[in-house]
């Protein structure tokens, strides 16, 4: 009697770790390049640190609505602290972004700023006890560099005390992404929750402190740009993230900041009929290629 075959199936492949990290990268880049165009239409409805709390408030009820639905337990106190002290500094920091610009500081002074914020993060981990690589070192500069192009051209209008504003709020994204990285936090969407909580805690009180109200009549525009900053701008972009600084090195995974401000160009020239000149072409290319950079000299 011939013996019987069974059929094995194998087993489910799951995405390779690198794969996950380019996903997370790319969304990064992508989604945070759209923010800019999004939070200048919202931002003439709504005032800059109750938007940015307004984000956070409905990420966080998506996010405890899963959590609950999965049962996750409860992380500990200190892991928990930890992601609200982080979640504070960082979200406050983008809280300062967006009233820069309500303060009217110019675009390309903004994403110039923010672009700095691997530079800030090097810094502070420098200060750690992180030595960057060659590679690592070179991709920061040349990405310094190509966003200083990118911007050079462009009318810098912003008030002083905007420069400053926007300047801070990269700084204290930068700090809370370093320490978010060296501090036990709680897994998953879990460890997302709190620090979207910290933020939202932050945002809320500095709203309340400054007299901010929430607008009679918003537009619709600016709700619908709304709806999108907080499920893709804040709870899908952010998880990606978080998901990053917890894998790669600082400077990898604010490599965002390198990138976005050529997503930016591209939408104005697209949406605005802004002109694409000549250095800004020459900076895309110094961009990319200190992005490259970045990811050769990352540590595994």
């Amino acid at each position: 009697m011939a013996a019987s075959r069974i059929a094995i199936q194998p087993p489910r492949q799951l995405p390779r770790p690198s794969l996950l990290i380019l996903a997370a990268l790319l969304t990064t880049y992508l989604v945070w390049g759209s923010t800019y165009l999004a939070t200048a239409v919202v931002l003439e409805s709504y005032p800059p640190f109750m938007l940015t709390a307004l984000r956070l408030l409905v990420s966080v009820l998506i996010l405890l609505a899963t959590l609950r639905a999965r049962r996750t337990p409860r992380p500990d106190g200190r892991s928990m602290a930890n992601a609200l002290f982080t979640g504070a500094l960082m979200f406050a920091g983008a809280g300062m972004v967006a009233l820069a610009q309500d303060l009217g500081v110019a675009s390309g002074l903004a994403s110039l700023a923010v672009g700095a914020v691997p530079l800030w993060a090097t810094l502070i981990s420098f200060g750690f006890g992180h030595r960057p690589g060659a590679v690592e070192g070179l991709g920061l500069a040349l990405g310094i560099v190509g966003v200083g192009i990118l911007n050079i051209g462009s009318a810098m209008q912003g008030q002083a005390l905007g420069a400053i504003v926007v300047l801070a709020g990269a700084l204290l994204w930068a700090f809370g992404s370093v320490l978010s990285h060296r501090l036990r936090l709680p897994g998953g969407f879990s460890g997302v929750m709190f620090q979207m909580t910290g933020g939202l805690l932050a945002l809320a009180a500095i709203s309340l402190a400054s007299g901010e109200s929430l607008p009679s009549e918003p537009s619709l525009l600016a709700t619908v740009g709304l709806l999108y900053l907080a499920v893709v701008g804040t709870l899908l972009a952010f998880s990606a993230y978080m998901f990053l600084v917890r894998r790669v090195r600082t400077a990898l995974a604010t490599s965002y900041a390198y990138v976005n401000p050529v997503i930016a160009v591209i939408l104005g020239a697209a949406l605005l009929a802004e002109p694409l000149t000549g250095s800004g072409i020459l900076a895309t290319v110094i961009i990319v290629s200190g992005v490259g950079l970045v990811m050769l000299g990352k540590g595994r």
